[in-house]
Parts: structure tokens; sequence; C-alpha cells
């Protein structure tokens, strides 16, 4: 195995498929909820928003429902 590789020269390709993967889009959250978000990401060591990403996709795959009581 070589010591040193130059990459200079390659060719790379780009992911075809990276449109597919995400989605950016713009989203309102509370200041609290983005401050909860970005400790726990910090204690694991991941930036927050694939935290968030990764909570709202737990939540889709196991069709969990969020259930409001409203007051009178």
């Amino acid at each position: 195995m070589r010591t040193h590789y130059d990459f200079a020269q390659m060719k790379g390709e780009r992911n075809p498929y990276i449109k597919q993967l995400k989605q950016p889009i713009t989203i309102r959250l509370d200041t609290a909820s983005v401050a909860y978000f970005k400790s726990l990401a910090a204690e694991m060591g991941m930036p927050y928003q694939n935290l968030i990403n990764l909570y709202l996709r737990d939540c889709a795959l196991n069709r969990r429902r969020l259930q409001i009581k409203w007051a009178p």
C-alpha cells in the first residue's frame, strides 16, 4: 500500500441520486425546541439537523401521532 495517494488527477462523479436523498425545506421551530435538539446533538456528537431528521423519520416509520388535548 502506498504511503501517499494523489487525488488531483482523479475524475470524480457526483452522486446522481443526491436530490432524492434529502429535500431542503424551511420550517419555523420555537427557540426552546431548537435549543433542546442542539444540546442533545452536542452530547451525541452530531449535527442537530441530522438529529431532528432522525427523530422525524422514526416518528414516520412507527406512525406515531401527536395527541393534543386543547383546554376549554
